[in-house]
Formats: structure tokens, C-alpha cells, sequence
């Protein structure tokens, strides 16, 4: 074997690094480099951290020092199979030591490093959270019922929804998903809300599970750098009639069961199933609700009638026979008066609606 002396230090070997042996090389050769100190900037309200110029989510503090540290170490561009450990230790709530080890091949020899530095951190106010804590808004949701006014659960599941929604917008990176205020008034909520983006999914979200509709209304506000700023008010109408309620449509009366996008019921009349939309109900008339069904006793059962005292005058009155009728005359059952007569339910519908 030919050996070859290094002109640097006259030790004989068996290549030349850049003209000089692999010690005297890697004696000057720097797998990487880190700077001695590192600030890092962290939002006091939601955790967030300030990286190339824009604000990011981390899950904790240690997180937002070590991606701080790994995007100012430099690692030599001769390098590959690289191993990168990170070691961080609290010094105090404001200072972190950091040290890095890196293993790597560099010209098909084996390398290692090690470098230490120190992360500041400086406690400042994100974007988005001096956004919020200004009052800062980009829409006006607008939560309505037609015809009527939302109920408090409705009014609690949308709110619900809202919240959820927030919460997933803000993972997929839309930082101003956040309410600045929710005004209760009577005739519904208003909220003020920080992304137009996430205000049009709110809305989405709670029509499709409530049924209803919303619109959108822009207002110009201002402008920046030559565009038209504008506030939006999204107008979200909840369904007219709701669970539980009893209407009157094309001649028939019908028990509300579920309503969404579409609308599930059953006729008191003869049992029969009924599907619509909100859009085709408009114009049907409520005349009552299950909570409004009281019981009465049923004098007798004839074959497609029953005979049964009505709750008010206490006057023996004939009505159809629901169908799974299996009550006994003597017994109470429920009905419902409403203005185009009396109407026997199952003692399953006053459980579910009460």
C-alpha cells in the first residue's frame, strides 16, 4: 500500500482531504455552527412563537425553543445521513440552555459535533391576540329564527358549534378564529368574530346541522395598500318550525320529528311518514306543540274511531284512531287540541318531546 504524507503535519496516510490528512482536515473543518446567544419571541396569551416574520402555534414553551434552535443551527452542505439530538435544559422561566449534537458522514468518513447556546425569551403580544383583546373584527354573525324567536337550546348547540369550529380553524392555521364579542339579545345572538373565513364555516356548520339558511352582506370600511377593506354581516335564519312542533300544511297536520336540511315528520292524521324542506314549509301554519298535550280519558274504541273526553269541555267526542293504537277504554291517553280538532299521540311522543 502506497502511503502519502500530509504536508501540514508529516503524517503518513491513505488520502489526502482537500491536500491534507483527515485529522489536520477535520481540525478545521466545521460540521456546524450555532450562535452563542438566540432570542425568541413568545406570545403571553396563546403560546405562539415569531418565525420569519409570522407568527406560529407550538404546543409549549420547550417546543418554540427548540424549533428556534434547530432553524439557526448550520450544518455544513458536505454532509449526509445527518443526526440531529437536542438537549434543552430551563434555567429560569426566561432563559433556556440548549445542547446540540450532530453526527453525520462528510466524504464518506464519520463526523461529530457538539455546540451549546443560549435561548432568551422575550414575553410579547401576537397579532392575533392584540387583535382580539382591540376588539378587532372581519364579520357579524347574525343567529335568527324565522318567524320566531331561537330557543335556548339552539341557541347553546350553536354556540357549541362555534367554539368547535374555532378550535379546528385555528389548527389549520387561521389565527384570527376567535370571537372579540357575543351580544345575547332577544331576537338572538350577534357575534363579532375575528376571520371572515371561519365566520362562512360557522355558518355552514350550523345550517346543515339546524337547517335554516344565512346570507352574506358586505359593508366597505376602508382601505390598505390600494384595496377595498370590507366587514361582512352574515344574516343566519333558523328554521321557522322545530322539533316538537305541530302544523298545518296542504291540508294536513303534521308532527315536526327532526329538522335540518330536511324536514322529518308524521301525520297525525293516519300515520303516515312526511319529508320536506324548510323552503316548502314556508306559509304552514303552526298550531300547536307536543309540550302543549295533556291527557284525557278514552270512553271507547270502535273500529277506525275512538270515543274520548275533550280536555276542555269535558264533551264525549269521536276522533280516528292512531295507528298501534293499544290502549283500553277507561284509561288516559294523551291528546292534542288544536284548532282543526283533537288529535290522539302515543305515550312515546310526549316521553320524547318532554
Amino acid at each position: 500500500m502506497n502511503f502519502i504524507t500530509c504536508p501540514r503535519c508529516g503524517r503518513e496516510c491513505n488520502r489526502l482531504f482537500d491536500s491534507v490528512c483527515k485529522d489536520c482536515f477535520f481540525e478545521t473543518f466545521k460540521l456546524v455552527e450555532l450562535p452563542h446567544v438566540l432570542h425568541v419571541r413568545i406570545c403571553s396569551g396563546c403560546g405562539a412563537y415569531f418565525h420569519r416574520n409570522r407568527w406560529e402555534n407550538v404546543s409549549n414553551i420547550e417546543d418554540a425553543v427548540l424549533k428556534t434552535v434547530e432553524n439557526a443551527l448550520f450544518i455544513h452542505n458536505e454532509t449526509e445521513d445527518v443526526e440531529i439530538y437536542l438537549e434543552p435544559r430551563e434555567i429560569t422561566p426566561y432563559i433556556y440552555q440548549v445542547r446540540a449534537e450532530v453526527d453525520a458522514v462528510v466524504r464518506n468518513e464519520p463526523a461529530h459535533a457538539e455546540a451549546e447556546t443560549e435561548v432568551r425569551i422575550q414575553r410579547t403580544a401576537c397579532d392575533m391576540c392584540s387583535r382580539e383583546s382591540g376588539g378587532y373584527f372581519e364579520a357579524i354573525i347574525q343567529i335568527r329564527a324565522a318567524g320566531r324567536f331561537p330557543t335556548e337550546e339552539e341557541k347553546r348547540r350553536c354556540m357549541v358549534i362555534v367554539r368547535e369550529t374555532l378550535v379546528s380553524m385555528k389548527k389549520k392555521g387561521d389565527r384570527l378564529a376567535f370571537i372579540s364579542d357575543a351580544l345575547e339579545q332577544k331576537e338572538g345572538i350577534d357575534l363579532y368574530m375575528g376571520s371572515m373565513n371561519a365566520s362562512r364555516q360557522v355558518c355552514r356548520l350550523i345550517t346543515s346541522e339546524l337547517g335554516g339558511s344565512f346570507s352574506e352582506s358586505p359593508t366597505l370600511v376602508g382601505m390598505k395598500d390600494g384595496k377595498n377593506l370590507y366587514r361582512i354581516t352574515f344574516s343566519l335564519r333558523l328554521p321557522e318550525f322545530k322539533p316538537g312542533d305541530v302544523i298545518r300544511f296542504r291540508g294536513k297536520i303534521i308532527q315536526i320529528k327532526s329538522s335540518g336540511k330536511k324536514v322529518n315528520g308524521i301525520s297525525l292524521e293516519d300515520g303516515s311518514r312526511f319529508i320536506s324542506t324548510p323552503e316548502e314549509l314556508k306559509g304552514a301554519e303552526k298550531i300547536g306543540n307536543m309540550r302543549d298535550t295533556v291527557l284525557t280519558v278514552l270512553v271507547s274504541i270502535e273500529d277506525n274511531a275512538i270515543l274520548v273526553l275533550d280536555p276542555e269541555t269535558y264533551e264525549t267526542v269521536a276522533i280516528k284512531k292512531p295507528m298501534s293504537f293499544n290502549a283500553e277504554a277507561g284509561s288516559e291517553i294523551p291528546v292534542l287540541k288544536t284548532p282543526y280538532g283533537i288529535f290522539a299521540l302515543s305515550h312515546s311522543d310526549i316521553v320524547q318531546a318532554k
